[in-house]
């Protein structure tokens, strides 16, 4: 059995977490930072990276305790290396490097979305090779036939806005708050998803990617449309924002079913929505396939996602020097053709 300390640093959660090769997660701890960054509407990258700064160091000495293990006792250090707020990588990156350096033990540098990509695998050891992925987060909105560790190949991808930017957006425009993600989910349990008619981008087209500038542009447009509105229009609103963007999803992942092998596996923060989970797992049932998806708690960002990806590639001999780089960017499938579209993310 191996041991791997995972470190996450890439956005607003500063996370430590040690997980074992046979799936196990010793402990772990994850600081948030949705407090110092609300009054802004979003993430400061500057205010991120202080307080992984200050947090990080004390962090690992705490999971470390908890777990009754020193450094001596791990078997490797993963450490989120991209794609991210290129400030928190390089805290964490090098907060990763130093401990590897100083307990001659080898770094991992993990790509944060293969981190997502593999989470399921920590939860369900029945889950093998190969299965087609939807990841979907703030940043990032893609579809992946993902054939082995280190081996994806990307079907579809957004051509502007990431579905979990969407949603923070339209949250804003609603004045529900930061994050806004969870706070769509909340509101739309009271609301009528039919009394706003948006708009399904690409839906039933050829085209394989996701477009959400449209739909958030949409219900900017027809909220400063109304009269004074009050909280049945936000739940009515985000209602209705939910299910236009869980049919985008669950119409482009069907799509792709068609050209991708295995269960179907949904993850990253917007994978928590359990609305968004219900129409995956119903899509999946039609096609006769297994559908996966990580605890919510597993979604958002962790560090146990990190460590398992660590375990899983230190397991193939897959480990890094310490000079590897801290990248804001970094695609899982460098090879995938250019998508249309600005603002397109990898």
């Amino acid at each position: 059995m191996s041991i791997v300390l995972g470190l996450e640093s890439s956005c607003d959660e500063t996370a430590v977490a040690l997980v074992t090769s046979d799936r196990q997660i010793l402990a772990q701890r994850i600081a948030s930072q949705d407090e110092a960054h609300r009054p802004f509407g979003g993430v400061v990258p500057e205010l991120a990276a202080r307080a992984h700064a200050e947090r990080l160091a004390p962090m690992v000495e705490t999971v470390l305790a908890e777990a009754g293990l020193t450094l001596a006792d791990v078997d490797g250090i993963a450490a989120t290396a991209g794609p991210g707020l290129i400030g928190g990588v390089m805290i964490g990156l090098v907060t990763g490097k130093a401990l590897a350096m100083a307990a001659d033990k080898p770094l991992i540098a993990v790509n944060h979305l293969e981190g997502h990509a593999l989470s399921a695998r920590l939860t369900d050891s029945s889950l093998e090779f190969p299965y087609l992925l939807l990841l979907v987060s703030g940043g990032h909105c893609q579809l992946l036939a993902v054939e082995g560790v280190g081996r994806f190949r990307r079907l579809a991808t957004t051509i502007d806005d990431a579905v979990g930017e969407a949603f923070d957006k339209s949250a804003k425009v609603m004045g529900l708050g930061f994050p806004g993600g969870p706070a769509v989910e909340r509101a739309a349990r009271g609301g009528d998803p039919r009394r706003f008619a948006l708009p399904r981008p690409l839906l039933g087209t050829d085209e394989p990617h996701f477009s959400f500038a449209g739909l958030k542009s949409a219900v900017l447009r027809s909220w400063a449309a109304l009269d004074a509105p009050g909280a049945q229009a936000q739940a009515d609103m985000a209602a209705s924002f939910q299910a236009a963007a869980t049919d985008c999803l669950v119409d482009r992942t069907a799509r792709a079913m068609a050209v991708a092998k295995g269960p179907l596996v949904v993850a990253g923060g917007v994978a928590s929505n359990a609305h968004i989970r219900g129409a995956l797992a119903g899509l999946a049932e039609t096609h006769g396939r297994r559908f996966v998806a990580p605890p919510a708690w597993l979604c958002t960002d962790n560090a146990a996602m990190i460590a398992w990806a660590g375990v899983e590639r230190l397991a193939l001999g897959l480990v890094d020097g310490l000079d590897a780089p801290a990248r804001a960017r970094w695609p899982l499938d460098p090879d995938a053709a250019p998508a249309r579209g600005a603002g397109v993310r990898a």
